[in-house]
């Protein structure tokens, strides 16, 4: 709204873009960058606040209508409003009443209890054990000069309970507590444990007697009564009542009657007392409200869900819903507090209409927060993006809070009490939701960027609108082409048109007040609800600062010192308004009164100096720091820690501060340490787990343990005091997917090793016929055992399985021919339709002739399925590799590859290559793209790396979408799976995938990794001089093209930090070293550098793709290794780590900063976002010793 009034000065009603220099664009931009730095701090000290807002909330609001408590709002609007004095409106009822004080805070002194008795009795007449049920009926009265005094039977026979009248009356007393009794009185011991229990008593007309009612100036402490200021006789009557009459007259000369021991206030008590005309309301939620609001509700829904279906960026819609819903809430019940502490009545508001405006002003600040981001630069860092995207909306969103509050200050002072309160909440929501949005929010959304919920859509849409520059020819419009304009209607139902929300908060707030208004006028026109809304000078405007004159303190009243004033009184009755309008007009939900100004009785010698100073907030703020604050402080410690809990397993791994900095030019992507002196001769055997335990077998008949996530710590496979000797040559190492065994195969015996313990398992005989195996690995393991079982694939077609609990050995046949490969498959992910437990795990093995076969398990036995006839396939088989995300697997042939469905043994597709495939050399690498829930496999690239067995060149072959931003349906081939098609247009088949081949000369030994790379070493004579090219081709749609070159592949020697890892108290011997540039000797033939590639091109670099992702990297260490002619195995470790060993040393050389885990982990990680070439600084903190430290 503000920049519509303010569209005569700017010429336009956008709301003004800051230039990027501008100092309060840069400090909101390092502002956004920080928080999106710091996302877990962030979280949990808005979490914290928030829970210390919320905790207080159902201690510190009550529905019985205490005073030591805020009111809960209810269903209904309720107010009470002083009337014009020279209005024509006959009052329902009148309301007269008299005050006793004693001394300050001391009205529930026993002599004032028995003197304010004597008062009531002298006004009333005699009120013991006061029942007016037993009154003679109406008609059989007889009154006579009415001047005279009221016997009781007349007085009661006129008592509302008989019958209403014009005459009728009936009063409210706290001596009705103790039935008017004076013995009762004198007698009580515990004056304050009556007056408590007695809070809820009801008189004969069903009037609770309140103690905000009977009292004035109350006193609380946890929720009960321990003070009060002043005791409240109130007599109501209607027009023509005679004891109405008689209280009158009696007043009048009870002062100069009690002179000796009471201080009347006023002193001019002869003559007739002020009154007022006041108008109490209770109006209940009509059908007409209820319907208002609903659709209010609805129209916000269908918006917010029509704007968020809009944004191509969101994936994970129903969390951006639900985080959107948590700021409204938390807003909404943290202004709760806020109003409950500072005493600002909510009661008089519908609860129903408390977060409709809210809504309304926070959607407008988040929705413009999202759009921002959405455009801002995708090749930028997470912190960027948000910092960047904050800068440009805060000061908006900034300014619509001022404007509005300003408003509400403004409107506050126009309407009636009852909205007063409500725009002081709304003022205090408004200013919490800028809060939460500049914390909470805006926390939620880095990590929403950094979870790549946004990128693949934010990348979409930058190469869509690409295209859309790029395109030199575009659709002509329907007016262009001589069609008729579709309506504003038509567009806005097909989402095209963009429903402005800047003055949406605005109007819906204005509106709301002037609905409010109209309520609180009884239904007046619209018109003179607006009109009243705006008349700030009329003296009937029935606002809530329009009081009457003795609303105020007069002169005569401040000697009294009261601890409540009259009209603060009052206004506390509204409960008690409608229980005795429900007495005398049962149907009508509103009672114009006639109140008229108190008579004030101070007894003599009493001191009313305030004795204790006034607490400036309720009484329940007191008591809930009293007793709640341990279990206050539990939460605020115990939600925060379950939040930060959370945030780890949305980042899955702790997110350091300087997570996204900009990577500097001279910052190693690929480091390489060095592990020394574990193994006297070479290394000849490598084995891996995926958080990081490393075991290696030297020729020197040496088996070492090595912990690369923790300081590469190691020791000897052996016990103190035992001479156990493993049996030489070590033939195979297996560990088990939760590295608690290590399996060690000989010839004719298989070891176990507890890698927990560090001490020897069991010793299991084993028939290997002769022949190294295919294939030794564990099983996945069952509940019912200990150890997992071990699976020895032989080479003659057959192999056994090994129970460690047992001792046993079973063999399983295969088929009839030799094996040429095996290999085992565990599909941990969940598909579509889902495999069973048994076809979680399979053994893939291929034979001679060809055929490949599937063994999975069947209850407590194997069951082989042969192969199916395929035509035109080739027959020799080199290898099968595992698709561990899918249940899939690859079988490799020498000119092509086949991807086959495991439940079916259908091929998918089948991949061919240029050149023949050297054999065991095929590895895969693929990114799964994020699905919102379970379905059909789909992939944003699929690589297949493999060295040519002519070259020894190591190729990429990779197959990307059809359209940029789109997938690839793994399992396409419908027909054959049974999966359904994707729904996604953009989704396509492998035979219309486009494909990228790219050539690594002289590739020396290398490995692909999870994170989407491929590391591998080599001599520095072998690496490709700067100025040659690799091959690129492309195939698109089944289709050769003409190829065309790469540029040349960028060489980076970059060095590490110096350093020295020191060695483990066990093995003082071994040694860990990180190599430097410094120690690295002269470049020449003789030195080995490690290297490595990113398997996926990066369209938006165009022809210098292949070499952003290219990185070399000195290997160092001793002279020793320069006698070394080729390096020896090498290894997966985690998701962007290898082990090599080369001589008698490893090399561990990582790729960025590693993350490590479980297998089941590292399947779930994109490699986007572990990807090598944008590695973030992320830091591990804290995290437990794994096994085999």
């Amino acid at each position: 709204m503000l920049w519509y009034l303010l569209y005569p000065f700017r010429g336009t009603t956008n709301a003004p873009r800051l230039a990027p220099g501008h100092p309060l664009r840069k400090s909101l931009t390092h502002y956004g960058v920080y928080i999106a730095r710091n996302v877990a701090t962030t979280l949990l000290l808005s979490v914290a606040v928030t829970i210390a807002l919320l905790y207080p909330v159902p201690f510190l609001y009550t529905s019985d209508f205490t005073s030591s408590t805020s009111h809960i709002p209810r269903h209904v609007w309720t107010n009470a409003t002083p009337l014009k004095n020279g209005i024509d409106v006959e009052p329902h009822i009148v309301m007269r009443s008299i005050w006793v004080h004693g001394s300050y805070m001391q009205a529930l002194n026993r002599d004032v209890l028995l003197s304010t008795l004597e008062l009531q009795d002298e006004l009333l007449g005699p009120t013991k054990n006061f029942n007016p049920h037993r009154s003679n009926a109406l008609d059989s009265l007889e009154i006579g000069d009415p001047l005279e005094d009221l016997s009781p039977e007349q007085r009661d026979a006129f008592h509302v309970v008989n019958g209403l009248t014009n005459q009728s009356w009936f009063f409210h007393s706290p001596l009705l507590y103790w039935s008017d009794d004076r013995e009762a009185i004198a007698s009580d011991s515990d004056i304050l444990a009556t007056v408590n229990e007695h809070q809820k008593q009801a008189t004969s007309i069903n009037v609770t007697l309140r103690h905000s009612l009977t009292f004035s100036g109350e006193r609380f402490e946890d929720r009960a009564l321990v003070a009060a200021d002043a005791l409240v006789i109130t007599l109501v009557h209607l027009r023509d009542s005679p004891v109405g009459r008689q209280w009158e007259r009696k007043s009048a000369g009870l002062a100069s009657r009690l002179d000796s021991r009471w201080t009347v206030y006023p002193k001019e008590v002869g003559h007739s007392l002020q009154s007022q005309l006041y108008e109490f309301q209770f109006l209940p939620m009509s059908l007409q409200d209820s319907l208002m609001l609903a659709l209010a509700y609805t129209i916000t829904f269908v918006y917010v869900i029509q704007n968020l279906s809009k944004l191509p960026a969101i994936k994970s819609r129903p969390g951006l819903i639900l985080t959107v819903v948590a700021q409204i809430f938390m807003s909404i019940m943290s202004s709760f507090t806020v109003c409950a502490i500072l005493s600002v009545d909510l009661s008089r508001i519908p609860r129903a209409a408390y977060p409709i405006v809210i809504v309304s002003m926070s959607l407008e600040n988040i929705l413009r927060l999202i759009k921002a981001v959405i455009l801002t630069n995708s090749e930028s860092s997470t912190s960027s993006r948000v910092g960047e995207a904050y800068g440009k909306t805060a000061h908006i969103a900034l300014a619509s809070v001022v404007e509005h509050l300003v408003l509400l200050w403004i409107i506050s002072k126009l309407v009636a009490s009852g909205l007063s309160g409500f725009c002081g909440f709304l003022a205090i929501a408004i200013v919490f939701d800028f809060i939460y949005l500049s914390t909470f929010f805006l926390s939620v959304l880095s990590i929403e960027v950094r979870r790549t919920e946004l990128g693949e859509a934010i990348e979409k849409t930058a190469s869509m609108r690409r295209r859309l520059h790029s395109t030199s020819s575009q659709p002509p419009s329907p007016t262009a082409l001589g069609l008729p304009r579709p309506s504003w209607f038509a567009a806005f139902l097909q989402g095209r048109v963009d429903v402005s929300t800047r003055i949406a908060g605005t109007v819906i707030l204005v509106c709301f007040v002037v609905i409010a208004q109209w309520h609180f006028f009884d239904f007046e026109s619209m018109v003179r609800a607006v009109v009243r809304l705006f008349r700030v000078a009329a003296p009937d405007t029935g606002g809530g600062h329009n009081t009457n004159y003795w609303d105020s303190v007069s002169p005569q009243f401040k000697e009294v010192h009261q601890a409540r004033s009259p009209a603060s009184w009052l206004r506390l009755q509204d409960q008690t308004a409608r229980e005795m309008n429900n007495a005398i007009r049962p149907y009508a939900y509103s009672c114009v009164a006639r109140v008229y100004e108190p008579l004030v009785f101070v007894l003599n010698g009493a001191d009313r100096m305030p004795s204790v100073s006034e607490r400036p907030f309720l009484p329940a703020v007191y008591d809930f720091v009293r007793h709640q604050w341990k279990s206050f402080l539990v939460a605020i410690l115990a939600v925060p820690a379950a939040v930060r809990t959370f945030v780890s397993y949305l980042l899955w791994i702790e997110a350091d501060e300087a997570d996204d900095h900009v990577e500097s030019a001279d910052e190693p992507r690929l480091s390489v340490k060095s592990l020394d002196q574990g193994h006297a001769l070479d290394v000849a055997l490598l084995v891996a787990s995926p958080d990081g335990l490393v075991v290696s077998v030297g020729l020197d008949r040496r088996i070492r343990v090595w912990n690369v996530q923790f300081g590469c710590r190691n020791y000897l496979l052996t016990e103190e005091d035992d001479s156990t000797d493993v049996p030489f040559p070590v033939l195979a190492l297996a560990i088990d997917d939760d590295s608690t065994w290590l399996a060690i195969l000989s010839t004719y015996m298989v070891m176990l090793w507890n890698l927990e313990t560090k001490r020897w398992g069991a010793t299991l005989p084993v028939d290997l016929c002769g022949q190294k195996p295919e294939a030794f690995f564990f099983t996945p393991a069952l509940k019912c055992t200990k150890v997992p079982s071990l699976v020895v694939v032989r080479r003659n077609g057959t192999f056994a399985e090994l129970w460690a609990d047992s001792c046993e050995m079973v063999d399983h046949p295969i088929c009839q021919t030799p094996l040429v490969c095996a290999a085992p498959l565990h599909c941990r992910a969940p598909t579509i339709p889902p495999v069973s437990v048994e076809d979680h795990f399979a053994i893939i093995a291929a034979s001679r002739n060809g055929c490949v076969y599937r063994m999975f398990r069947a209850g407590d036995e194997w069951i082989s399925e042969g192969p199916k006839q395929q035509a035109n396939r080739e027959r020799s088989v080199h290898s099968v590799v595992a698709l561990a995300q899918f249940p899939a697997y690859l079988v490799v042939r020498t000119w092509s590859v086949d991807l086959v469905d495991l439940r079916t043994s259908n091929i998918i597709h089948t991949f061919r290559t240029t050149t023949a495939i050297k054999a065991r050399s095929l590895r895969y690498l693929c990114s799964k793209r994020r699905q919102l829930q379970i379905g059909p496999p789909e992939l944003s690239h699929f690589s297949l790396v493999y060295s040519s067995a002519r070259t020894g060149h190591c190729l990429i072959q990779t197959y990307l979408p059809e359209q940029e931003g789109g997938s690839i349906a793994l399992f396409s081939n419908d027909g054959l799976t049974g999966i359904p098609a994707s729904s996604d247009s953009s989704c396509c088949t492998w035979d219309r995938s486009r494909q990228v081949t790219r050539d690594i000369p002289n590739p020396g030994k290398w490995e692909a990794l999870p994170n989407g790379c491929i590391v591998g070493v080599r001599r520095q004579g072998q690496a490709i001089p700067d100025g040659c090219t690799g091959s690129l081709s492309h195939t698109a749609s089944g289709h050769e093209s003409a190829g065309r070159t790469d540029g040349s592949l960028r060489r980076r020697g970059l060095g590490a930090l110096a350093g020295t890892v020191p060695a483990t108290p066990t093995t003082a011997a071994s040694t860990t070293k990180t190599s430097t540039a410094a120690t690295v000797p002269a470049s020449g033939p003789d030195c080995w550098e490690a290297w490595s590639m990113w398997s996926m091109l990066d369209n938006r670099d165009g022809d210098s793709a292949g070499s952003r992702g290219y990185v070399t990297q000195p290997l160092g260490g001793d002279h020793d290794d320069l006698l070394v002619t080729e390096p020896g195995p090498i290894v997966q470790v985690g998701a962007g780590t290898v082990a090599l060993g080369i001589g008698t040393s490893i090399k561990i050389i990582t790729l960025g900063h590693e993350r490590f885990g479980s297998a089941a982990d590292l399947l779930r990680a994109e490699p986007e976002v572990m990807r090598a070439g944008n590695a973030s600084g992320r830091r591990r903190k804290n995290r437990p010793l794994p096994k085999g430290a």
